[in-house]
This record gives C-alpha cells, structure tokens and sequence, in this order.
C-alpha cells in the first residue's frame, strides 16, 4: 500500500496509508525517534487487515535514523507543536474525508509519548490511544484531564521509564474515572514490539497485540 500525502485544514502531511477491504474505523501509527521506518509501515499493513484505516504520518518529512545518536538529534530538534497540528489534521481527515466514525492512536517509542498527549489534546478529538513504552511522562495534574481511553504497554527492564511512572499513570486514570488498560511486562525492555532490534520480546509483543486489538475493537468497533 503507497505512501501518500494528505491535506486537511490547511496542513498538508505526507505519510503511509495501509487500507482495509472494509473500513471499521480509523487509527493513526506514530512513528519511534527513528522514523517512518519499513517496522511502522508494517504495522500499519497489520492494522488493516483488522479492518482499520491505518495512516503512519511521515513526522520527521522524509529522514530517517539508523544510529541513536541520529536519532537523538532528530528528537532534540523536533518540532513537537508542528506534529501535534499534523496528527490532529490527520485525525480529522480519516473522520471528515474518509468517513472513519471513530479514530484512534498507537504510537511506539516517541509515538507513544506523542500518542498520550494526543489524548491529553482535547483539539485531537482521538476516540482511545494505546501507548507503547512512552517517555517523558505528563505530570499526574496533566493525566488528570484526559477523559478518552487509554492502553499502556511497558517493560519492568525499561531503564528509561521507571515502574512508578507507569504505576502513576495507571492510579491518576483509574481515579478520574477513565477507562484504562496498562500493563508491565515482566523482563521486557524498551522497543519489546520492534522485532527489527535486539529488544524485541516475542511472548511481550504478542500479547500486548491482541491487547490493543481487543482495546481498540471495543473503543473504536463497539464490539
């Protein structure tokens, strides 16, 4: 399925758009710091074959990192505000242009911290999130306001998001109410999805899988 450009409200974002036989609903796949990588189209690819319109918009416009410290500068001069404007159009337009009645976020990495703050956006309008291992966790004022689901998924052996982010992640949504999924995988690191790095956890990704099929299918589906 093609890359492709989108233009809606005046923000014109180019992307990878993987389309189902049947349209269900609609989901946007962000990106990790390295970019719109072959592991994220793929994703996309197998979001469609549930039935979603799955959009993995191109944050960082046609670079991508194959070392850490490319794509530590490529996150050091990321324009955060550009890419929230895009993810909210691109949301938009699955809903408005290709009549997706419902949209949801997954995001990996820096896509998951980008997915978390498109629930705490009330301009995103995103109907559910799943989060997978997203750094630099809001503070619990900030989670106090969001008010659409959220799925986590995190590794105890991820140095870089220690377990009582997670847990206060998981205590701030519960106690306002919000429906919540986020779990700690046991051993798992940080990227346990991506089986391109050595991170990858197979047992983890796999069932962090039918998780956000069985999260989004409720939120998004209404099964």
């Amino acid at each position: 399925m093609p890359d492709t450009t989108i233009q809606h409200n005046g923000v014109r974002i180019s992307g990878y758009l993987a389309e189902p036989a049947e349209v269900k609903a609609g989901l946007i796949v962000i990106q990790e710091w390295w970019g719109l990588t072959d592991d994220i189209k793929e994703i996309a690819d197998r979001y469609a074959k549930e039935g979603y319109l799955a959009f993995a918009p191109d944050l960082y416009h046609g670079t991508i990192a194959t070392e850490p410290d490319e794509a530590r500068k490529l996150v050091m001069s990321f324009e955060r505000d550009l890419a929230a404007r895009e993810v909210d159009a691109a949301i938009a337009w699955l809903k408005v242009a290709r009549g997706a009645g419902k949209v949801g976020c997954v995001g990996y990495c820096m896509g998951g911290g980008l997915s978390l703050a498109a629930a705490l956006r009330p301009t995103s309008n995103v109907d559910a999130v799943h989060v997978y291992y997203g750094g630099g966790m809001p503070a619990a004022e900030q989670i106090a306001t969001i008010r659409v689901p959220v799925a986590g998924s995190y590794g105890s052996a991820d140095a870089g998001i220690p377990a009582e982010q997670v847990n206060m992640l998981r205590d701030t949504l519960t106690k306002s109410g919000v429906s919540n999924d986020i779990t700690m995988y046991e051993g798992a690191q940080h990227a346990f999805f991506n089986d391109t790095r050595p991170a990858y956890d197979q047992a983890a990704a796999e069932d962090s899988w039918k998780k956000s099929l069985a999260w989004f299918g409720k939120y998004l589906q209404g099964k």
